[in-house]
């Protein structure tokens, strides 16, 4: 059963945007905790919020979409005021774009049937808090956990638990004019500059077979797109990951990822897994890229300090096949297996399940483990 909250969509957040959706979106709620090391673990009200993208905006009469790509379109919003007059949000129904939630777990489908026919929905979702805005989770000399089920997820697929430093209300959202905030799911930035340039650390993307942990520290518009990263396959341990091997992938297990800092400096990132009650120690990275072009382990600490908003997604990379991630010297997958013409028809109910989310100190997240 998906348990729900209702969006708060107040007119004043949107006066200067998109009118408001005609009905109430409803939200679904994933619990998470925030631990330390002297007060234990404290559950947290928490619930997800899809990308803005994912929702339908069109004009007033419903005849003409208002985005244009993965922006608004000129011609019906040139501004704010404009756009509010012309265009319309609707509410997201969060099961038909594959978001579900039960307890304090989050599934991601990366397809969903919609009238008979199986189609592409890749969603990407926030962590909100219940007042509405971005939880920013600040985990300089910190950790993050988080239970996964990645038994689905072939060659190609990407099930992604990563951090952005995006704005706590969503409002930085160059021109989209859209200006719901965070509650609607907007503001997104990444490394790649999507949105716009901005801090990204990348928690964990992965499938059943290969998986990394990558920084890209970015110092105004100047970002490590490629980022310093670690993945067990890369560094030699073909028996490490995967079905039946050290980490087993048919199996849910634990990612725990822990950020090192001295003086206030970040010093290394790490990573362990817990499955089945026991600890496994994973790689480290120790230095990332050039400090005086993007900022480098210092750029990306900092980063931490300040807070970064926790994203979800899964999808799947029609120019390279997820190559980079599990092919080749960095996988066991063959080139081409992992297109998505491939997953889609062979792997129709690919899904990555995200659970029991706890962040805080060093060592707090996983007492009792």
């Amino acid at each position: 059963m998906i348990t729900a909250a209702i969006v708060s969509l107040l007119a004043a957040s949107l006066a200067a945007g998109q009118s408001l959706p005609s009905t109430a979106e409803v939200r679904p709620l994933l619990p998470t905790w925030k631990c330390s090391n002297s007060g234990g673990c404290v559950r947290q009200n928490t619930s997800v919020v899809l990308d803005w993208d994912m929702r339908s905006i069109h004009t007033t009469n419903g005849a003409t979409s208002c985005k244009s790509g993965t922006k608004m379109d000129k011609s019906q919003c040139p501004d704010a005021s404009t756009c509010a007059k012309n265009c319309v949000i609707e509410a997201a129904d969060y099961a038909s774009l594959g978001v579900s939630t039960s307890g304090n777990a989050v599934t991601l489908y990366h397809y969903v049937r919609t009238g008979g026919k199986l189609v592409n929905a890749s969603p990407r979702i926030y962590l909100l808090g219940e007042d509405g805005k971005y939880v920013m989770m600040s985990l300089l000399n910190g950790e993050i956990s988080v239970d996964v089920d990645l038994s689905t997820l072939p060659c190609g697929e990407n099930g992604a638990f990563y951090l952005s430093e995006m704005v706590a209300d969503g409002s930085k959202n160059p021109n989209q004019f859209n200006t719901g905030g965070a509650a609607l799911g907007n503001g997104y930035c990444d490394a790649q500059c999507q949105g716009y340039c901005c801090n990204e650390m990348d928690i964990l993307e992965a499938n059943s077979q290969a998986n990394a942990f990558t920084g890209h520290p970015c110092k105004g518009n100047t970002c490590d797109s490629g980022g310093c990263g670690y993945n067990p396959y890369a560094q030699g341990q073909k028996g490490f990951y995967g079905p039946g091997k050290t980490v087993d992938t048919s199996k849910v297990f634990t990612v725990v990822t822990q950020f090192q800092a001295s003086g206030g400096r970040l010093t290394g990132i790490s990573r362990k897994y817990i499955q089945n009650g026991r600890t496994i120690n994973s790689g480290n990275i120790n230095g990332c890229g050039n400090e005086g072009s993007t900022g480098g382990m210092t750029g990306m600490g900092q980063a931490l300090g300040r807070g970064m908003v926790l994203a979800m997604s899964i999808w799947n990379d029609a120019a390279q096949n997820m190559a980079w991630l599990d092919a080749g010297n960095n996988g066991p997958c063959q080139s081409g297996q992992g297109s998505p013409s491939n997953i889609q028809s062979q792997h129709p109910d690919t899904h990555v399940v995200f659970s029991n989310i706890r962040w805080g100190d060093i060592g707090s997240t996983t007492k009792g483990n």
